[in-house]
């Protein structure tokens, strides 16, 4: 199967993966690119909610710098889980877990957390903020840029959106990663 030449590798095995379960909901590669930067920046462990068929946990992967750090992510259906499990087979700085992301609480803090913003009950400030060491980063991925105040998504304030960007507890900026898609990246304070 070709790819784009730019991708890297475990990437590229990622969509692999991911195609053959009939998985087509994943990490765009611009926010993946953002990710691998991050990843770039960390050492400890870092985590992720809400697996998939593992492009965003591969995004994450390709820019892991420091040897001794390592990722868990955790998906709830156990299929996707497993086929994401089978990208990271051999990789000892990667753990795959068949369960709820309430699983990690006891395997933090983590340096940097990804977490889908499709489940707003689950990844609002109050939920994640004891998950994050200080200094630690938090990434919110699918959201649509959006330019005024309160941010509004599909005629409604946006209140995940707002409730990050106005916490004390964190420093965080809405990023546009394309003209339709943006991220929001909170540094704990």
């Amino acid at each position: 199967m070709s790819h784009p030449p730019d991708l890297p590798e475990i990437v590229n095995r990622a969509f692999d993966v991911s195609r053959r379960a009939g998985y087509v909901s994943f990490c765009r590669n611009e926010t993946g690119r953002l990710l691998a930067m991050l990843a770039a920046t960390r050492d400890g462990t870092m985590a992720e909610f809400g697996t998939g068929c593992g492009v965003g946990t591969a995004w994450l992967r390709s820019g892991v710098r420091d040897k001794k750090a390592r990722i868990i992510t955790a998906e709830l259906d156990a299929k996707l889980a497993g086929a994401a499990a089978e990208i990271f087979a051999d990789d000892p700085l990667v753990e795959v877990l068949a369960a709820d992301w309430s699983t990690l609480r006891d395997k933090g803090p983590y340096s940097l957390l990804f977490l889908d913003s499709d489940q707003p009950n689950q990844v609002s400030a109050d939920a994640v903020v004891d998950l994050v060491e200080g200094g630690g980063i938090v990434v919110l991925d699918d959201f649509t840029p959006c330019e005024q105040w309160p941010p509004v998504t599909y005629g409604r304030v946006d209140t995940l959106r707002e409730q990050w960007l106005t916490d004390e507890r964190f420093t965080t900026v809405e990023v546009m990663v394309a003209p339709d898609a943006s991220t929001l990246i909170a540094t704990r304070r």
